[in-house]
């Protein structure tokens, strides 16, 4: 079943320079998060679980990676008019620059939508981890005959000067909007929400970057080429003109801007109950599916730990750790609060000997990893030890990257036995 009402628009971001080193060689959405999964499988995911079968990813820095994962992963029925679609940028006769923020990427490829039938666009992001059902929202939008509507979460006096906050009325209608603003003016900047937020003290409305945009209104909006974003530009400029809805959303959702925010949303997974539901079968995330082995342990202990298949691991102690696809960790090795993301590949015993491999892919014998990240196909040699934590600077080298304490290891580079950090 499809929904034909709307079609879906994924930005992809800018070059993620706060997601840097992951963001190096890859695009925001293309960065693995969860073990086996990448960023962009969540909307898209949510789409799918929605019956919204029609999806373009925008994106222009690094789409290689993204594109590859897109063709490998979203098959649909040749029967269906169903697909998911990369749109990197592109320049033409009358679009000769990259991006210039997320309005001008959607008037950018606006060519593209307006030769499919909806009613609706439908505009998300490639970089947040949450799970929503999006037919409520559109059936919301409609219900409430608004041009425009906005999901918005509540958060509290602390985290709302880091949003765009609202003003809803007893109707939900958007009357204000501020983008980040100053602790002083939070007063006048409350909304009506459920008795549950009230208690937890999230009175403001935060708006997600999630928009349901009329077709036609999207259409004249997009005709003025000096409105270069949606948060900044076109919702201010909108509310007082076309019906602004707001659509409170109240389930689990952060925004993976930064390496800290990266790094504990994927730690938050090992909990007993995650915030983020990986287990619900009607909510299901979807990925590519590679035909694996599953994964192999010997003598290791495992607490709150996360194991994505295909792996060998000989450790002594993972705690607190997601462990992804055929990572390769040695004996008598200990991780402790880290997220490996795993390899792309396995190295053959033929391939080790032929080429003299001394340091193997994965983390080797007798090392001692704590709050790190590692990136796909590191090779981290014998007694390793790196612990990550506040009483590290931020720093970069060749190798490796800390920002707010954590140990960023690069992908595929190869740390040396017995480095210490």
């Amino acid at each position: 079943m499809i929904n034909d009402k709307a079609l879906a628009i994924i930005l992809g971001g800018g070059q993620g320079s706060r997601l840097y080193p992951l963001t190096k060689d890859r695009s925001k959405p293309a960065v693995p998060i969860a073990g086996k999964y990448r960023l962009v499988d969540i909307p898209i995911s949510n789409c799918i679980n929605s019956d919204l079968k029609r999806i373009f990813v925008l994106t222009q820095f690094n789409s290689a990676s993204l594109n590859k994962h897109i063709k490998n992963t979203y098959h649909f029925s040749f029967f269906s008019s169903a697909f998911v679609d990369v749109l990197a940028a592109e320049q033409t006769p009358e679009n000769k620059t990259w991006f210039q923020g997320t309005a001008d990427a959607v008037r950018q490829s606006m060519h593209h939508f307006l030769q499919h039938d909806c009613e609706y666009f439908l505009i998300l992001s490639g970089d947040q981890l949450y799970q929503m059902d999006y037919d409520e929202m559109i059936r919301a939008h409609e219900a409430s005959g608004a041009e425009i509507s906005i999901a918005t979460i509540p958060v509290n006096a602390k985290d709302a000067p880091g949003f765009g906050i609202m003003k809803a009325n007893d109707e939900n209608v958007v009357t204000s909007f501020i983008e980040k603003p100053d602790p002083d003016l939070l007063p006048d900047w409350t909304s009506d929400v459920s008795d549950e937020m009230k208690s937890q003290g999230r009175n403001y409305l935060a708006s997600m970057g999630i928009y349901i945009f009329n077709r036609d209104l999207m259409v004249e909006l997009m005709k003025n080429p000096d409105t270069i974003d949606f948060g900044k530009e076109i919702i201010p400029q909108s509310i007082e003109k076309h019906k602004t809805v707001s659509y409170q959303y109240e389930g689990y959702w952060t925004d993976i801007g930064t390496i800290e925010s990266f790094f504990e949303a994927n730690i938050g997974l090992t909990d007993d109950i995650p915030a983020f539901d990986l287990y619900d079968k009607s909510r299901r995330i979807y990925t590519r599916a590679r035909m694996l082995p599953t994964t192999k342990l010997a003598g290791t202990t495992l607490e709150k730990a996360v194991i994505a298949e295909g792996c060998i691991i000989s450790a002594a102690k993972i705690e607190r750790s997601v462990v992804g696809i055929r990572s390769r960790i040695g004996k008598d090795s200990t991780i402790i609060n880290t997220y490996m993301m795993g390899s792309d590949y396995y190295e053959t015993l033929e391939k080790i000997e032929e080429e003299h491999i001394d340091v193997l892919l994965g983390i080797g014998e007798r090392c001692y990893i704590k709050n790190a990240i590692i990136d796909i196909n590191c090779r981290i040699g014998d007694d390793v030890r790196i612990n990550g934590g506040p009483h590290l600077k931020d720093v970069e080298t060749d190798t490796y990257v800390v920002r707010d304490g954590i140990v960023v290891i690069k992908k595929g580079v190869t740390i040396p036995k017995g480095f210490t950090l």
